[in-house]
């Protein structure tokens, strides 16, 4: 998600982590601030994603303590594999 405007922020890293990031900047033609950028947009993305997946889990848990509708491991299993097959099934049928 790009912002329309950038502002400073200021991070502490020890001289190990500034000497690699300067070092793998000068390999990759960018420079250390480029780098710094993509690893945060990167890790920021990941997480949220990370986030709704946890979020998505959550809200089928409760839904299923709500319901008590499911479909077992074997039957989506069976289902699964049928997946390419000429004898491709449908998905199974929630079920309490």
């Amino acid at each position: 998600m790009a912002s329309t405007s950038a502002r400073p922020v200021a991070i502490k890293i020890d001289a190990d982590i500034k000497a690699r990031m300067k070092r793998l900047a000068e390999a990759r033609h960018r420079t250390s601030h480029w780098l710094m950028r993509e690893a945060i947009t990167q890790y920021v993305e990941r997480e949220e994603k990370r986030e709704a997946f946890r979020q998505d889990t959550l809200k089928a848990w409760e839904e299923y303590r709500t319901t008590g509708l499911h479909a077992t491991a074997d039957e989506v299993d069976a289902w699964l594999a049928s997946w390419g097959t000429d004898d491709e099934r449908p998905a199974p049928e929630c079920h309490k």
